[in-house]
């Protein structure tokens, strides 16, 4: 069996955000029934130097939607960071889901050998080809932030568990 790039990014990338979607909604009803300030949830931190909830969504989501832009070569949507709500990151989330559903196959059609570079201000990354990329970064820091999130949220004493976090198995 031959595996596309498609088939293992976007089809993971809609998985892994859409559960995430899912865990916050169990954030939000938790905090409104037990009469939590939302902002509480969403600023929590595992640990004082790691970021707090609300960043690691938008990371989540940042680094699924730039990398099938990356591969596809198309410009990702520009999102502005400024949530402050469990129906703002929603919103996002439905934002970054919705480009990642509009990309089509041929657009990732030979990007597994086409190599990525990533530029930040104090570091670049080159990877020699997309499948590079996606395997050893973009997948791994989508399931960091998206795992970040769970705990953080966990760690609040929303009631979740593994199978909110891996969703519907088939």
């Amino acid at each position: 069996m031959n595996l596309s790039i498609y088939d293992v990014c976007v089809p993971t990338f809609i998985r892994a955000l859409g559960n995430l979607a899912a865990v916050l909604e169990k954030g939000r009803v938790y905090a409104e029934s037990e009469k939590i300030e939302p902002a509480v949830l969403l600023g929590m931190r595992l640990y004082p130097n790691m970021l707090p909830l609300t960043t690691q969504v938008q990371i989540a989501s940042d680094n699924a939607k730039g990398c099938v832009a990356r591969l596809a070569q198309v410009e990702a949507p520009k999102l502005a960071d400024t949530e402050t709500s469990f129906p703002e990151l929603h919103h996002r989330l439905e934002q970054t889901l919705a480009f990642i559903k509009g990309i089509e196959r041929r657009q990732l059609e030979g990007s597994e050998s086409r190599p990525v570079e990533l530029k930040f201000p104090q570091r670049t990354f080159a990877f020699k080809t997309g499948q590079d990329y996606l395997l050893s970064f973009a997948l791994p820091n989508v399931y960091f932030h998206c795992t970040t999130a769970y705990d953080i949220l966990r760690h609040g004493g929303v009631k979740i568990g593994k199978g909110d976090f891996l969703g519907p198995v088939a």
